[in-house]
């Protein structure tokens, strides 16, 4: 007998057909002799509506109201799902965060799990019970409901199976796995059947989105096996594990993209200590995340070019910050462009296998595309490129590394 959790996305959980699809997969499991722990999202769809519903009521909804309402979304899939099993001869009850004492921090939107109260759930497993939990939501040690950000059920289906020890977490999707690329894209691209912590990682930091990021560092820091299915069918979804050693085999597994962020350049800034501290230490400040950084050497040593990457939502008052720091350094100008996106080769095997950067950037040159900036890691190269090139770039590094085969 096996202890598993099973997470269900919006759109597996978004009709009342598809809820009873679920309560019979769940089923199916407990029938085979397995404890099961259920997490569900809202039900598709229904997050953006209460957005709509927060911002039409007030265009600067107070975050603790804001959490308070997007939080509802979950409790109604979850008694949903909690009937459709009791009606099917599965003993089931719902629980929400609270009644879990599932404590997170106090950041409002985009709050961290600190502790999940394991034993209530034990408790009602050993009274034969399958416990249905409402993802994506959590209480801080006020009392407050949070949220933690988009994609939150994931890390609760992950985090709740590093708290109960479970054998394994089932991510069921819209999806039947992990794919080297999008396949809206690239009609070649394969199902990966495994691939490692730190590969999906940096594939769901850089674009792709099958899994959440918090939901991989739970699974890696607690080495929880993750399996990402589709509620569909019944076909062997993709295994996210700790890394084997044939993965470092393939130079890269997968190539992905991300058009959602936006390039800011302030231009002429006095090359000296301190500048860009103050350029990060205000962004920071603001809370807006930097991601890619680049700055040009100075031919005299006194002036330099200082370029990075922030979330196109943010970009607007990013700009604003930077004009006014701008003026304090005495730069020349601030600089944003909206119009980038960033495409990214991944793979473990990068670590033992050279020219990945050579190739890539040849098959760029011979396609035309112009590359503005660069990041690496010991396990992937990131360039940002005019986002207009986005499914080219993509298309070319698919087959220049043997992923359509």
């Amino acid at each position: 007998m096996a202890l598993i959790v099973q997470k269900f996305g919006g759109t597996s959980v978004g009709s009342v057909e598809r809820i009873k699809n679920v309560a019979a997969r769940v089923k199916r499991t407990v029938d085979a002799g397995h404890q099961v722990v259920v997490v569900v999202s809202a039900m598709s769809g229904e997050t953006n509506r209460l957005v709509k519903l927060a911002y039409d009521v007030n265009p600067e909804p107070i975050s603790r109201e804001y959490d308070m309402l997007l939080a509802s979304g979950e409790q109604v899939s979850t008694a949903l799902v909690a009937m459709a099993l009791n009606n099917i001869g599965v003993p089931a009850r719902s629980f929400l965060a609270h009644q879990i004492d599932l404590r997170t921090d106090a950041t409002f939107s985009r709050a961290r799990i600190e502790s999940i109260g394991g034993p209530i759930l034990r408790a009602s497993l050993d009274r034969g019970e399958t416990p249905v939990v409402a993802g994506f939501q959590g209480m801080d040690a006020e009392g407050n409901i949070t949220t933690l950000g988009r994609g939150g059920s994931d890390t609760t289906g992950v985090a709740m199976a590093a708290a109960l020890n479970a054998d394994v977490c089932e991510i069921y999707t819209d999806v039947d796995g992990i794919y080297t690329t999008d396949p809206n894209i690239v009609k070649t691209a394969r199902k990966i059947s495994r691939i490692s912590y730190d590969e999906m990682l940096e594939l769901a930091s850089l674009g792709a989105k099958v899994l959440q990021t918090r939901s991989v560092e739970f699974g890696m820091k607690y080495r929880v096996p993750i399996h990402v299915r589709s509620s569909f069918d019944d076909s062997e979804g993709s295994w996210v594990v700790p890394e084997e050693a044939t993965m470092e085999q393939v130079a890269v597994r997968a190539v992905t993209y991300d058009r959602s962020d936006a390039r800011i350049s302030i231009l002429s800034v006095p090359d000296q200590p301190g500048v860009a501290a103050k350029v990060f230490d205000a962004l920071a400040e603001a809370e807006i995340v930097v991601d890619m950084i680049i700055q040009n050497s100075s031919h005299d040593g006194s002036k330099t070019d200082l370029t990075f990457t922030v979330p196109k939502a943010n970009v607007a008052e990013a700009q604003r910050l930077m004009d006014v720091v701008a003026k304090q350094l005495g730069a020349e100008s601030v600089r944003a462009d909206t119009n980038i996106s960033k495409v990214s080769v991944v793979g473990v095997g990068m670590r033992s296998h050279s020219g990945v950067a050579a190739k890539m950037f040849r098959v760029l040159s011979n396609t035309g595309v112009n590359i503005q900036m660069i990041a690496t890691s010991e396990i992937k190269i990131s360039i940002v490129i005019d986002e207009a090139y986005t499914e080219l770039a993509v298309r070319v590094l698919h087959q220049a590394f043997g992923l359509d085969a």
